[in-house]
């Protein structure tokens, strides 16, 4: 038996007595805060994601290859891990070498890539919150919480939603939900700031228009 079932079980016994009939849970809350147009939805992700330190760019899909190559080439990358569905196209004007996201690499292997391409799930506005999920686009969590720079594709508008409660509705939660808001960070108890103890210290997100 090991620690995981151990825990499991002692949740079980501890709810033994409990009644089998759940209370009805109720969920009245606000959908989202305000009243906004699509454009100024994806106006507040962009002002939320800044605040939190991200990097933010925008372009349409004629510019995202571009874009990349210039942000690679910017961060002196000499090497991209490149998730299984990636969009070729998104990598195809770039020379940088690609390092495939292998279920058998090690994190010291990870931690010598220099950075890490991915597409989203969902982005929410209200947080500045983008949410992986393992998608073969995104890949596995630890590419994205490994490598020092990490950079994010969001298709707008139809990847934005204003709130939590939208998002939700949109991911599975069976899956491996990873989310993210900015970059990596902690602070100690005078509130020194260190960026890149737990995931990636520079995170750049593209938003792309759709046609």
């Amino acid at each position: 038996m090991n620690s995981r079932e151990r825990i499991l079980g002692r949740v079980r016994r501890a709810l033994a007595d409990a009644p089998g009939d759940e209370a009805p849970l109720s969920r009245d809350y606000l959908r989202e805060h305000g009243q906004r147009t699509v454009a100024q939805t994806v106006d507040l992700l962009a002002e939320n994601l800044a605040d939190y330190r991200a990097l933010v760019h925008r372009t349409d899909s004629d510019g995202l290859a571009g874009l990349i190559v210039g942000l690679l080439e910017k961060r002196g990358s000499a090497s991209v891990l490149v998730p299984p569905g990636l969009d070729e196209g998104w990598l195809a004007a770039t020379g940088v070498p690609r390092v495939t996201d292998r279920a058998e690499s090690t994190p010291a292997e990870l931690d010598r890539v220099d950075s890490v391409v991915t597409a989203c799930a969902v982005a929410i506005a209200e947080t500045g919150t983008l949410v992986l999920d393992g998608s073969p686009d995104q890949g596995r969590r630890r590419i994205t919480l490994v490598p020092d720079h990490h950079i994010c594709v969001v298709r707008v508008p139809g990847q934005v939603v204003s709130s939590v409660p939208q998002g939700l509705e949109r991911l599975d939660p069976a899956r491996p939900l990873t989310w993210i808001s900015g970059p990596s960070a902690t602070s100690d108890i005078e509130l020194d700031r260190v960026e890149g103890v737990h995931g990636p210290r520079t995170l750049e997100v593209i938003l792309v228009g759709e046609d």
